[in-house]
């Protein structure tokens, strides 16, 4: 029987469904694998379940000799940490689990925008510091959402449902930036560039893919851009952004807040961003709900229980 690992801890149905097809060991460290561990699991894995921080780059490959993995079955739709092109050079296929996280994500998005809009956290935290004196007509008043501009980079799947969401259910105005035009079930409009979308919007949703071509994509330019009144979120990957550009730009008062699921160097969180109080933080928080959890899980199974019966993948990257 085929052995595969299951580099952190996952739901209990996962690992259940796994472990009829194969040998599954499941690594029990929360955190990611190291150099010596993504070495060796790939000379003693037929199949290895990885995720965000196992960062399988091409000298990883290159050092582990024989190389008996030939599947990264990866838990998520993001596969910037593995470096496709070295893993097919040595015979290892690329799995993915795109689909069943929008809707999470999309939500968190959602929760991202109206708890900095509305300085939801800044007034949890005067409430459980026992700061909070009672009612009064100007205190923590917020911006608005409902009738807002919202812009979106990247209308991919993700993209649609948080636009989806804020046009249907907060009457948002809807532009947006991406390679392509889209057909769309909601109205929305095509912008030429970043630069013009960031200067036209309240909030400026990012929701493209990590990787080489994404990487500090939103910048200076484009917070300077950014209405002073504007907010910025990012559910898509840390280093998109320009965390160094994002925190001048809260500090001079360029934007007016942001709300961050992913950092540049996760998990550390500059200090910076932590004292600012316009600033809502998230523990990269977009797929945690069981459900989803547990569908991602159960994906990368599918995945993997095809590649070991010889049929084609059902998600190849």
């Amino acid at each position: 029987m085929k052995k595969v690992l299951v580099t952190r801890p996952m739901p209990e149905a996962v690992v259940t469904a796994l472990s009829g097809a194969a040998r599954v060991a499941v690594r029990d460290d929360t955190g990611p694998m190291s150099r010596d561990e993504m070495i060796a699991a790939l000379s003693r894995f037929d199949v290895i379940l990885p995720t965000i921080g196992d960062v399988f780059t091409a000298e990883i490959f290159a050092s582990a000799g024989e190389i008996r993995t030939r599947l990264l079955a990866n838990f998520g739709v993001g596969y910037n940490h593995i470096d496709v092109t070295a893993a097919r050079a040595h015979g290892v296929e690329v799995a993915n689990t795109p689909g069943v996280l929008t809707d999470a994500t999309a939500d968190l998005a959602l929760t991202l925008i109206l708890t900095t809009a509305r300085r939801a956290g800044e007034g949890e935290r005067l409430l459980r510091a026992g700061g909070w004196q009672g009612w009064h007509p100007t205190q923590l008043l917020g911006q608005h959402v409902t009738g807002k501009r919202l812009g979106i980079v990247g209308m991919g799947r993700i993209g649609q449902a948080i636009a989806r969401r804020c046009h249907f259910g907060f009457g948002m105005e809807v532009a947006y930036v991406n390679r392509s035009a889209k057909v769309l079930d909601f109205p929305a409009r095509q912008v030429h560039s970043l630069t013009a979308l960031a200067a036209e919007v309240d909030f400026l949703v990012v929701a493209v893919p990590g990787g080489a071509e994404t990487r500090h994509l939103i910048g200076a330019e484009v917070f300077a851009a950014m209405k002073p009144t504007g907010i910025f979120i990012n559910i898509a990957r840390g280093d998109v952004v320009d965390e160094a550009a994002l925190i001048a730009a809260l500090e001079a008062g360029e934007i007016a807040g942001a709300g961050l699921d992913v950092y540049e160097r996760e998990p550390d969180v500059p200090e910076a961003l932590r004292a600012m109080e316009n600033v809502t933080l998230l523990p990269h928080l977009g797929s945690a709900t069981l459900e989803t959890r547990t569908a991602m899980g159960l994906l990368a199974v599918d995945n993997i229980r095809a590649f070991l019966d010889g049929d084609p993948l059902i998600t190849p990257v």
